[in-house]
């Protein structure tokens, strides 16, 4: 297929090699490339991958191929592509390598959370293309194993500035195959597409040497499509005098059956004994020469007569290791073995494969070799899923966990294991196939325990697959199930409930109320713990009112902020109790709770977990008037989101912080994101913090009748406590500044009521700040007073200026302009170094209007820092290594060094140090 004419590529393939050899340019020259070349089977993506190996002087080379037979072996393709990289492993962070190591099987250890291997495959390759830049490339990714896949699609959206080029070859779907190729998307894509009509013409001519009939060339070029395959192999399935005459019947099957099928005519022509090496060889699928050869024998073939002849047809190489000339050759030869003949060298790899070094491949050959119901097996699979869960290959161990189940001859242990498995599946993300082996788990003989575990399974996925309002009777169910079963899994499952109840806000019927109704009917501990007073506490909270439950979740919350808290506990319970504490107006404790989940979910990787906690802290630092901070944990939420594929998280930070900016066209678009996100719709939680998000950006802005219809909007849930408190805040400042004071009266005596309940500064200040803005004279002045001393106590620096700002506007239609004066200048700079642009200004405004003189802000006069940029200037200001600061941003260390260059070119400095005495923009300043 070569061409070494005026262009030095392949035939017919000008400019998919241009393309090629500008990623390995870039990569000489710092830059980083990803491209995924997707085609039919046959249609060249090897030889494009052999090319680049070809032109990659200068570069470091890794090659791995993805196999059907082992997609089930989780990372394998991944440690397939890093295992000539690992001498550089003991240079990665701890945790980085602690993750890469147990999930290459190297040492054991909890199982590593995916996003935490990403990133340390990541620095791996960063690393490796510091004194060369390195070329991955990776064929066949549609048989990549899940766990890889994942991976390698984290590392290719992260690469920036590493001299790192990733090249993946995919086959594109096809009616026989119609997943295929899913697993690899969103990347930069080069199709690979058929060959001319002249090129076509010169590839066949040059493999026919005998007399073509032009009918019979026209009909073989017409139905190859190009594909270079195709016009290399489907010729030699003809006899002379068919291409010579041209009297053959159309074959009307898809392409790559004939391909397949030519294949397949061309094993079957071999010598019995060299077919069953190649039998042997298509089930072994990571190509290991000694392993295939030590199974051979036990099949009593003569392997080194074999060997020759297989080479000698041109379809398998034997080296280092077995190679097949195309994949499709590997499943011809594999579906010509027949169903006896699988079994039959499944069990002679098994046999040759060393159950102490390999014991999970030994497990799916034997897998694959029994015909029916076998304990043994099953039990081997059970236990390989152990080590793959270990290793963090959800998606494997649900595969080893089905297959034993399938094996597994007791009904009860069948039942048993498939509920395992559905559990996996549903862990891998793969809730089709969970919902399918719950309902093979209820057909087995499966006890009370089990089942309650099956039903709440089945909330759990109804919950991720669709919204917690689907989820949560069945989460309610199981909860009550499993009462008298396993108390502790009962709490966390009401605690799920719980929290789903207050996502999903009004229901049509149940919701919150439910679930508390159900929680204090369970036996309560005769010793409550903190947690089993958290979940009370929001339970009474809810049935016997706020004054009832308040205290309980204080005195909860108390004792998770003063007191240890294990990994596995915080990261159950501190999201919920984050959440309490907002509800409560417990403004110490959620500040150290939410900066102790974000450290916890950072720290043991549970990266499942850290963007909801991202979200919790990103909201307090907002409230506590540091809008940077926030800024900062909307990049990393975003980062994030990036890498899972998931735009919510942007939308979400974007939502609670750009409305204090008084940003409307970015708010808005927020808002219209989540309104319009299908997996969100229904849910209570949206409207009001959307509308929360509306009334806030519109009372900053003046606009106070649209606060208004906003606010009163995100009033209607106060199941959700949270964003509905602030709901009522904004109402009240809005009612007001319209001059309708007397529709807020209600809200001001709930707000007061909480507020004397909870007894916190900030929920009093918030309370005195309420009914001053419903008052007159002295009892408003009074009001105001008190409310700017309590909020004062509080870290609560937004409320605080803003209140200053109500107090300077009431002051100045009191004609009191001295004092106005006075307060408005207080609020107009805290204001506008906490960045609250559209409050900032109105303070302003109310300035001017006294007749004080306002300094305008100098202008920057440096190049405006990117949100990540700024990010990454705080971090590195604060003194975190470029390791440390990739770590939590998800991207390599060599990024952050470029990022911190653009930085030093835009602040117009020269080193790490100088970021330190610089204001970054956004950044606030003690008041």
């Amino acid at each position: 297929m070569t061409s070494r004419g005026a262009f030095p590529g392949l035939l017919g393939r000008r400019n998919e090699c241009l393309v090629l050899d500008d990623l390995l340019a870039g990569a000489r020259s710092g830059r980083s490339g990803v491209l995924v070349l997707r085609g039919e089977a046959g249609i060249g993506k090897t030889e494009l991958l052999n090319y680049v190996v070809e032109r990659a002087t200068g570069c470091r080379v890794v090659r791995a191929a993805g196999v059907q037979s082992e997609m089930e072996l989780s990372h394998a393709g991944l440690h397939q592509l890093c295992a000539p990289l690992l001498s550089g492993i003991d240079d990665l962070p701890e945790p980085q390598r602690d993750a890469l190591c147990t999930a290459f099987g190297l040492r054991g250890g909890a199982a590593p959370d995916r996003f935490l291997v990403g990133l340390a495959t990541l620095s791996l390759l960063a690393d490796a293309g510091g004194n060369q830049p390195l070329v991955c490339l990776i064929d066949d990714a549609q048989w990549l194993d899940r766990a890889s896949a994942q991976s390698l699609e984290f590392v290719a959206r992260r690469l920036l500035a590493e001299s790192v080029v990733l090249v993946f070859a995919v086959r594109s779907p096809s009616v026989r195959e119609p997943t295929v190729g899913e697993s690899i998307t969103g990347l930069p894509e080069l199709p690979v597409t058929g060959l001319t009509e002249s090129d076509s013409r010169k590839l066949l001519d040059s493999v026919v040497t005998g007399p073509l009939d032009h009918r019979v060339r026209s009909r073989i070029i017409a139905e190859t499509r190009g594909n270079p395959l195709a016009l290399l192999e489907l010729p030699r399935g003809l006899a002379p005098v068919d291409l010579a005459d041209g009297f053959v019947r159309p074959d009307v099957r898809p392409l790559s059956s004939q391909i397949e099928q030519g294949f397949l005519r061309r094993v079957q022509s071999l010598r019995a004994e060299t077919q069953r090496l190649l039998f042997t060889a298509a089930a072994e699928p990571v190509g290991d020469v000694t392993l295939l050869r030590r199974a051979a024998e036990r099949l009593g073939i003569a392997v080194d007569t074999a060997v020759e002849h297989a080479e000698a047809s041109g379809l398998i190489t034997f080296g280092t290791w077995v190679r097949f000339r195309h994949p499709l050759v590997r499943s011809a030869a594999y579906g010509a073995a027949g169903l006896d003949g699988r079994r039959e060298v499944h069990r002679a790899l098994a046999e040759a494969t060393d159950a102490r070094l390999d014991p999970d491949r030994r497990a799916w050959h034997l897998a694959c070799a029994t015909a029916g119901p076998d304990e043994t097996v099953a039990a081997e699979l059970e236990r390989s899923a152990g080590r793959a869960q270990a290793r963090g290959g959800i998606a494997a161990a649900a595969a080893f966990l089905d297959r034993a189940a399938e094996l597994t001859p007791d009904p009860a242990r069948r039942g048993a294991r498939a509920l395992a498995a559905a559990q996996a599946k549903y862990q891998a993300g793969a809730f089709d196939a969970a919902r399918g082996l719950a309902d093979v788990a209820e057909l087995g003989s499966l006890d009370a325990l089990g089942s309650a575990q099956t039903k709440l399974l089945r909330g759990q996925i109804m919950s991720a697959s669709k919204s917690a309002s689907a989820g949560l009777p069945l989460l309610l169910d199981a909860a009550k199930r499993l009462e008298p079963l396993d108390a502790g899994l009962a709490r966390e499952t009401y605690r799920d409930a719980i929290y789903a109840a207050l996502t999903a806000g009004r229901l049509p019927k149940g919701g919150v109320l439910e679930v508390a109704k159900a929680v204090l009917s369970a036996p309560r501990p005769a010793e409550p713990r903190r947690d089993d007073l958290l979940l009370e506490g929001i339970a009474r909270l809810t049935t016997e009112g706020y004054a009832v439950g308040t205290p309980m979740v204080l005195d909860a919350l108390a004792a998770f902020r003063t007191e240890e808290v294990s990994g596995a506990e915080g990261l159950g319970w501190l999201p919920l109790a984050c959440r309490l504490a907002h509800s409560t107006w417990d403004f110490e404790s959620w500040s150290v709770l939410s900066a102790g989940l974000v450290d916890l979910a950072r720290g043991t990787g549970a990266l499942t977990v850290l963007p909801s906690a991202l979200l919790l802290r990103l909201s307090n630092r907002v409230f506590a008037g540091n809008l940077a901070d926030a800024d900062s944990l909307v990049v990393e939420a975003t980062a994030i989101g990036e890498a899972t594929g998931s735009r919510f998280f942007a939308h979400y930070g974007a939502l609670v912080v750009e409305p204090w900016k008084g940003r409307e066209p970015e708010t808005r678009q927020a808002i219209e994101a989540i309104t319009q996100d299908l997996l969100l719709r229904g849910e209570g939680k949206v409207v009001t913090a959307t509308q929360w998000a509306a009334a806030v950006l519109y009372n900053g802005l003046g606009r106070y009748e649209e606060a208004y219809v906003a606010a009163k909007r995100g009033c209607e849930n106060p199941q959700e406590l949270g964003l509905y408190l602030q709901s009522m805040v904004e109402l009240v400042e809005a009612s007001a500044r319209l001059g309708r004071p007397e529709d807020a009266a209600g809200t001001v005596r709930t707000i007061h009521a909480m507020a004397q309940a909870s007894g916190t500064d900030w929920a009093l200040g918030t309370s005195a700040r309420s009914r001053a803005l419903v008052s007159d004279g002295e009892t408003a002045d009074a009001l105001y007073r008190e409310a700017i001393e309590r909020l004062g106590r509080t870290e609560v620096r937004t409320e605080l200026a803003r209140v200053q700002l109500l107090y300077g506007e009431w002051l100045r239609r009191e004609n009191r302009r001295a004092d106005a004066r006075a307060h408005l200048a207080v609020a107009h700079e805290m204001l506008r170094q906490i960045g609250a642009e559209a409050f900032a200004e109105r303070a302003r405004r109310e300035l001017q209007a006294t007749g004080a003189k306002v300094r305008k802000r100098a202008a920057a006069t440096h190049e405006a820092l990117t949100p990540q940029e700024a990010q990454i200037a705080r971090l590195a200001g604060e003194g975190l290594t470029n390791s440390e600061i990739g770590a939590q941003l998800f991207i390599s260390p060599h990024t952050v060094e470029w990022h911190l260059r653009k930085v030093f070119s835009k602040l117009g400095i020269s080193s790490r140090k100088e970021i330190r005495t610089m204001r970054l923009e956004g950044e606030a300043t003690s008041a």
